[in-house]
């Protein structure tokens, strides 16, 4: 077991014990995620790959909110963002625009790629690096940015 899924068990019994009910709620969910991912790869998961079910969770909130405002919903909103408050400790701290950027630069320098037409290209060079440290999308629109 890696230090993220001992932070996340400890976490989950310290709000259990505490009776926060929706830090329970959506650490338990996480859990299962997890636990769901690591049944289905025969394996116990990395680190890395825990981020990544981390930020899937995370987006899929995200994306949740979003249609709870459109719907007036501002309650159920609300709910999805403090969930995402909750999940966002377990994520390594999130790169700026101008790191992003800088890391875009370089890659962008070191492949020679620096039209629009190679923006899939440089994406996928870029991503490893960013992975877990930068959502896709703010990526995307950094290097959109660079490349017009």
């Amino acid at each position: 077991m890696n230090s993220l899924s001992q932070l996340i068990d400890s976490d989950y019994i310290s709000a259990y014990k505490n009776q926060e009910t929706e830090k329970v709620s959506v650490l338990r969910m996480l859990k299962t995620a997890i636990k769901n991912s690591s049944i289905a790869a025969k394996t116990e998961l990395t680190e890395e790959e825990i981020i990544k079910i981390i930020s899937k969770e995370i987006k899929v909130r995200k994306e949740s909110a979003d249609q709870y405002t459109k719907g007036n919903r501002s309650d159920l909103a609300d709910k999805e963002l403090s969930e995402i408050t909750i999940l966002e400790k377990y994520l390594p701290t999130q790169l700026s625009d101008d790191e992003i950027e800088s890391i875009l630069r370089e890659t962008i320098n070191s492949s020679g790629l620096k039209d629009k037409a190679s923006f899939g290209k440089v994406m996928g060079l870029s991503m490893p690096k960013l992975s877990g440290k930068a959502d896709g999308q703010r990526v995307s629109q950094i290097l959109s940015k660079l490349l017009s």
